[in-house]
């Protein structure tokens, strides 16, 4: 049991103790109500307006990723279908308000997790919020991090997204999980942190003793309980590279490198750290309402508060993804949501909320000097290309572009590109869809890779597609901020890269050292690898650049 296995997700080599972290807690032990029922509905609220106010704290002190995922999660703790829930339990069987809050939570995680994709990232965050209302119901301490954590390697079932984003580099010097694939919250921002990080690891690092002296490589997907010398994983700080602004090839060629945010706040981030543009922002966070749309003027203002941040700059932003993180437009009744009205096919549904959202985005264009183009999500036929451009023209805007996270948008990437002012590549979804594979489900975990030859294929036709057409490509998913990645994307056919901001620095830095004839020898060798793994491990030892940045 000197090795254990499992899936790497974030680079770089550690040693030290191994620390296991609890992270749930007990369901609680007294059933019934004694006292008011409308008393244990406002203890309740006033709990779970407690931790909302805890979290939106964690996130102005965040940035980054891990700014977006806390106020995400800050308002899922005063989620209507969770107090609901939870006080008609009180009422109708007289359980006390923790018991109330238990069921209720795990109620809603279920429902979660069975619609898959986006929407199954946040049962995580309901567990979260569950425990802290919980918490704060009963007097019991958290579960998670201890507060006088020394520098150790976290053992862990998975990592609430509060605990990750607020994880120390210097003292957190390696991350491993059972749970959790390469998409996952805690492989997103681990990699943001610089922390090395596996997940999918062998179920005997359970067994490891508390205290034991492991160490951790982030390249590999490996933990080693004996038989290393400490010296060979010495502590080496991963602090963010600085983005000059450009991004360049070795032999001059541009390579767009923009941003990933999610409203003003990450905007401004981006903004600070050198990014070109921004290449996606999602518009989730302005239709957090469990029962109402947004209106256009709300909309108009939260979408010209990121315009604002890049005058004369490119800005994509993402039409809303309806039954992914819009809880009053989550499709009901479908026996496999994931699979069912999604993104842009839920259009017919719901028509006039994106009717609503172009003319809001084209209200704040006008007011704004950003270069404002949008693209619609889940764009799966030529169909649904051609009524996604009507309407964005209609509404005002002319550069309408796609989504491709579905093959089939891939493999008709020819005629939506004739029709399409461009493509972006998310290829989270891309992969879950291509391989029937949950991104999140630990079992899966090994097939979640874009590193595999189907997923680059799929891009490769893409770009295909897009030189064909003229129509510029980029890459949107999370691949674009592994610095390894992006050189082979590029490789592929790929000019603009969109990450989180804290990878611009080390993206750019890579791509400095390579020229496009070496990109696309690179791309060459790993379409031509049988397994994503071999692809891998090549691609990387024919960039010592990566080895000299501890990445």
């Amino acid at each position: 049991m000197s090795r254990l296995k499992g899936i790497a997700v974030s680079p770089g080599r550690a040693a030290a103790p191994l620390a296991h972290v609890v992270d749930t807690i007990d369901p609680p032990r007294i059933q019934r109500l004694e006292g008011s029922v409308e008393d244990a509905c406002d203890r309740i609220k006033a709990a779970a307006d407690a931790v909302r106010e805890d979290l939106r704290a964690y996130a102005e002190n965040a940035t980054g990723t891990a700014r977006e995922i806390l106020a995400m999660t800050a308002l899922m703790a005063t989620d209507p279908a969770l107090l609901r829930g939870a006080c008609a339990l009180v009422r109708e069987q007289e359980l006390t308000p923790e018991l109330a809050v238990w069921q209720a939570a795990g109620d809603l995680a279920d429902v979660l997790t069975s619609v898959g994709g986006p929407t199954a990232e946040r049962a995580a965050d309901v567990i979260d919020v569950r425990n802290r209302i919980i918490a704060h119901l009963t007097g019991v301490p958290l579960p998670g991090l201890p507060e006088t954590l020394e520098p150790s390697i976290l053992a862990a079932r998975d990592l609430s997204p509060t605990d990750t984003a607020n994880l120390d580099p210097e003292r957190v010097r390696g991350i491993v999980t059972l749970e959790g694939g390469p998409t996952s919250h805690t492989a997103i921002l681990a990699r943001d942190l610089g922390i090395p990080a596996i997940v999918a690891i062998d179920p005997a690092i359970t067994e490891v003793g508390e205290g034991t002296l492991v160490a951790i490589d982030g390249h590999l997907g490996v933990v080693y309980t004996s038989d290393f010398d400490p010296a060979d994983y010495a502590h080496r700080p991963c602090a963010p590279l600085v983005f000059s602004g450009t991004g360049l090839l070795a032999d001059g060629v541009r390579v767009e490198l923009v941003a990933n945010v999610s409203d003003s706040a990450g905007a401004r981030i981006a903004a600070e750290r050198g990014a070109e543009g921004i290449g996606l922002l999602r518009t989730e966070s302005c239709f957090t309402d469990p029962i109402r749309e947004p209106s256009v003027e709300y909309q108009a203002t939260e979408y010209g508060k990121v315009f604002a941040e890049f005058p004369g700059r490119r800005v994509i932003v993402r039409t809303v993804d309806i039954g992914a993180d819009t809880p009053f437009l989550a499709p009901d009744g479908a026996p496999n949501p994931a699979l069912a009205l999604r993104g842009f096919r839920a259009t017919a549904h719901h028509r006039e909320v994106i009717e609503n959202q172009l003319r809001a985005i084209a209200m704040a264009a006008a007011e704004h000097e950003a270069d404002v183009w949008v693209m619609a999500p889940m764009i799966s036929t030529v169909a649904e290309t051609d009524e996604f451009i009507e309407m964005a023209r209609a509404a005002g805007l002319a550069n309408a572009g796609v989504l491709v996270e579905v093959p089939s948008a891939a493999l008709n990437a020819g005629p939506i590109l004739a029709r399409a002012s461009f493509a972006s590549l998310g290829t989270n979804d891309l992969i879950q869809y291509t391989f029937a594979a949950d991104r999140d489900f630990a079992h899966l975990a090994a097939l979640a890779t874009p590193w595999e030859r189907a997923i680059l294929t799929l891009i490769q036709m893409t770009c295909a597609a897009g030189a064909q057409q003229d129509r510029p490509i980029s890459l949107s998913g999370e691949m674009a901020g592994i610095p390894e990645l992006a050189v082979v994307a590029v490789g592929l056919g790929i000019r603009s890269l969109s990450m989180s901001p804290r990878r611009l620095g080390v993206v750019s830095r890579v791509l400095e050292t390579v020229n496009l004839a070496q990109c696309r020898e690179l791309a060459g060798i790993a379409l031509g690898c049988e397994t994503g793994e071999s692809a891998r491990v090549i691609v990387r030892s024919r960039l010592p650049i990566l080895e000299e940045l501890g990445r």
